[in-house]
């Protein structure tokens, strides 16, 4: 087992807290799968809908907890996530949602990434209530969350 996080996740990890959407897509796979509960996106969709988050949230920020290895070859992150609601989210495929001026929190939980050949293939947050991403949907009070 690895006991250093792979340089992909490291990239990863540095593109969200820079809102630099170039340096996360190169993190990632082009098989890449974000999955939740409610939907899977792919590498096309988990990007345009950080471009429309960090539009719509300038100041959206990452803290987090170091990698952890799993006994299942992946990786988590605790990350403690949030912003302020000040600009159109215009997520494709969605009404646009004015801004609310609302203060986002999203709880603290884990996501879990998979790496294969010096990318990310997979991404999966824990199901938490309000947890991301439908929990940004429903602190803005979009009445049916798309994610």
């Amino acid at each position: 087992m690895l006991t250093h996080p792979p340089a992909a996740l490291l990239a990863y990890m540095d593109g969200l807290r820079a809102h630099d959407i170039s340096r996360i897509g190169e993190a990632m796979a082009d098989t890449v799968r974000f999955v939740t509960p409610v939907r899977t996106m792919n590498k096309s969709e988990i990007l345009n809908f950080l471009g429309a988050l960090y539009a719509a949230f300038p100041d959206w920020h990452y803290d987090n907890a170091p990698p952890a290895p799993c006994p299942d070859g992946s990786w988590a992150v605790r990350w403690r996530q949030g912003g302020t609601h000040t600009g159109v989210l215009a997520f494709p495929g969605f009404p646009p949602v004015e801004p609310t001026y609302r203060r986002v929190v999203i709880p603290e939980h884990d996501f879990h990434y998979r790496i294969d050949d010096a990318r990310l293939v997979e991404i999966r947050p824990d199901p938490v209530p309000g947890g991301a991403p439908r929990g940004i949907f429903e602190q803005i009070g979009v009445t049916l969350p798309p994610l």
